[in-house]
């Protein structure tokens, strides 16, 4: 992947809003998704949203999904917070995907799918509960359909829960995926808590997730009374006090710092027996390069790259206004390499 950013794109911050805002995100047409609701074994839903191949109809008239490709592989994309399939970089690894002819599907955590989920909780860093059974219901799917090997790879909150999928699996993780991957993820969440609390961070970003996170807090103890405290929820000004009274009450945390320490993937890396791949930027504003895993804290089996630009999940390259398609090619070519599927 490359490791210098466009001269005209300097700065971490830069590097962070202009490939979510203005870059261009994909090469071909617009991706084209197919949803499904899935139940879940506590009574509430999840929405995964397919790619579909464009062109290739079923007889119908109707596009084919990509799934249904016999012995290819299926990358899963469990995306950021507040993030969903139409996220830049989602939509930026589908245009990869679709180029390669690789099945692509989406899960997205609960609330983050357009509407509101039922049950009495919401999505964290640390849930790898819910990682694994989405992983385990689209490996069993996959392989009865004839598809070849399954890939993942996580986006910031979603690679930090991935990693603390795989950790907690440890070499059982193998039966389930082939390979996996993190990008621009705070795998130490207390670090990039606070990083993301302080002096822009918390002017520009914090008010940019608040302002969806809040309202979609209410609108669960609404649904839900008194499951929080709503008076507190409503002053918090920051993640910290969001994280302390709706995440980690919601959740079976006793506090952020409990959320923030038990969530955390950095400390399982060691752990992990599978093919993983972390890649963060080095100027990342909301990962403090000091917190980023060295060599000797992590498996034989984990890669790191820690190029020095690229922001949070920009990596941005070309000319203005720039395009994002290297990261997901360089991130899913290394997975492909791993599982081999060409050959097999």
């Amino acid at each position: 992947m490359n490791d210098r950013a466009p001269r005209w794109l300097p700065g971490g911050h830069l590097q962070t809003i202009w490939p979510a805002l203005f870059a261009r995100r994909v090469l071909a047409a617009a991706p084209l998704y197919r949803r499904e609701r899935w139940d879940t074994p506590d009574g509430d839903f999840v929405d995964v949203d397919f790619l579909v191949e464009v062109g290739q109809g079923d007889g119908g008239g109707n596009a084919t999904p990509l799934t249904a490709m016999a012995r290819r592989p299926l990358l899963v994309l469990f995306h950021g917070l507040e993030g969903s399939s139409r996220s830049h970089y989602a939509e930026a690894f589908a245009d990869w995907c679709a180029a390669c002819g690789i099945a692509y599907a989406v899960p997205h955590f609960r609330g983050c799918s357009g509407e509101l989920n039922r049950g009495p909780r919401a999505y964290h860093s640390g849930d790898f509960e819910e990682v694994d059974w989405i992983l385990q219901t689209l490996r069993a799917r996959h392989t009865v359909h004839g598809g070849g090997p399954l890939l993942a790879v996580g986006i910031s909150l979603g690679g930090n829960a991935l990693m603390r999928w795989a950790g907690e699996m440890g070499a059982a993780a193998a039966g389930v995926a082939e390979a996996v991957a993190a990008v621009s993820s705070p795998l130490d969440l207390a670090a990039g808590g606070h990083a993301i609390g302080r002096g822009f961070n918390r002017q520009v970003y914090t008010r940019m997730f608040l302002h969806t996170m809040k309202p979609k807090a209410l609108a669960k103890w609404a649904q839900h009374p008194g499951l929080f405290d709503r008076a507190a929820l409503q002053a918090a000004r920051d993640l910290y006090a969001f994280d302390q009274h709706f995440t980690a009450p919601l959740h079976g945390f006793r506090s952020t710092e409990d959320y923030w320490a038990r969530a955390s993937a950095k400390p399982h890396l060691s752990r992990i027996r599978i093919p993983a791949l972390l890649v963060n930027a080095l100027n990342d504003p909301f990962v403090p390069a000091a917190s980023l895993p060295r060599r000797h804290e992590v498996s034989p089996f984990v890669t790191l790259w820690q190029p020095r630009h690229g922001g949070h999940v920009g990596f941005a390259q070309g000319r203005p206004p720039g395009h994002v398609r290297s990261m997901p090619e360089a991130v899913g070519q290394w997975l492909a390499r791993q599982a081999d599927w060409r050959r097999q």
